[in-house]
Order: structure tokens, then C-alpha cells, then sequence
């Protein structure tokens, strides 16, 4: 189990958040599950709830990312408080980009508050390149007015970009690894 800070993007500051963190773990041999924890949620815009199923463009409000690296390519996996979820394939940066086969739907919950909100992703191991990789866990946070911030590990300069080299910042190790 592994818990990561994540940080926002100086371009882009939070109205009321102050805090997004990641943890991601493998407790059960099928499923990899993503929580993350966000302070000082009571003015988050949520997308209403849509049901389990594919659907493009949901960085365009709140939005919880996993990006997943291992060789030349790598994947992006997108997950809404709406219950939708994308998953795609890249070939190189921001190249070749195609839906990523998923045997199962990700599951997706959200437990919003005024202090803390808590979002948990759980994704099919299957739909996963073996470990070890390198990832990105992130977030677009949407507040009240239209407001959006960009968290990520790490970011580059310039405007967020969270398929960017730079934020693939950690490393999940294969099962019995360091």
C-alpha cells in the first residue's frame, strides 16, 4: 500500500481544498483499489450519478486519474463521482491514443463531507500491466464557479498536463518488491 501527496498546479489554485492525497493498494488478487482523500470538500462540483459505464471526457469537471507506465507506452484511466469511467492506450506521449480493453467495470464511490471527501476507484488487475510500473495518480477538482485545480505528483512547467513524463513520479513495485 502506497500513499502519495499529491500537489496542485501553481497555475491553477484551489478556492477552498487545501489537501488531495492518493493511496493505492492491492488487497484483493482481482482488484486494484485508489482512494483519495480531498480536505476541505464542501464546495466540490460532483457530477450526478450516471451509472457504471464508459464515457469520454470526464476531466472536464471533477475527475480522479491514474496514469500507468511500463516501457514506451502507457495508459490513462479516468474515473468520475458520476460512476463513469474511461480507460485508454498510448503508445508514445499523447500518441497513438485507443480505448484500453477493460473485462469489467471499474467501480467508483464517492463519500463527499464539508471537511473531507473520499473517492474510491477499484480497478479489474486484468485491465493493468504486470508490476512493477511507474504512475500518476491525479486529480481535476472543480469548486463552485467554474473553479479547477490540477493535482498531480509532480508537475512540468507550463500549463498541467498530467500524461507529461514528469508526472509519472512513482513507482509501484511488483508483489514480495522493496
Amino acid at each position: 500500500m502506497e500513499t502519495f501527496a499529491l500537489l496542485p498546479h501553481p497555475d491553477s489554485p484551489a478556492v477552498e481544498v487545501d489537501a488531495v492525497e492518493a493511496r493505492i493498494s492491492i488487497t484483493d488478487p482481482h482488484w486494484l483499489s485508489i482512494r483519495w482523500k480531498i480536505a476541505r470538500a464542501g464546495k466540490i462540483v460532483v457530477p450526478p450519478l450516471a451509472g457504471r459505464g464508459r464515457a469520454d471526457g470526464l476531466w472536464q469537471t471533477t475527475c480522479f486519474e491514474l496514469f500507468v507506465r511500463q516501457g514506451e507506452g502507457y495508459g490513462e484511466f479516468n474515473f468520475s463521482p458520476s460512476e463513469r469511467w474511461a480507460a485508454y492506450d498510448f503508445s508514445a506521449y499523447r500518441e497513438g491514443m485507443h480505448e484500453r480493453s477493460v473485462p469489467r467495470d471499474p467501480r467508483c464511490t464517492w463519500r463527499g463531507g464539508s471537511r473531507i471527501a473520499i473517492f474510491d476507484a477499484e480497478v479489474p488487475l486484468a485491465a493493468l500491466p504486470p508490476l512493477p510500473w511507474q504512475c500518476g495518480p491525479s486529480a481535476v477538482i472543480e469548486e463552485q464557479g467554474g473553479i479547477k485545480s490540477y493535482w498531480a505528483l509532480a508537475h512540468p512547467p507550463g500549463k498541467p498536463d498530467f500524461h507529461h513524463p514528469a508526472c509519472f513520479a512513482a513507482t509501484l513495485p511488483a508483489p514480495g518488491g522493496p
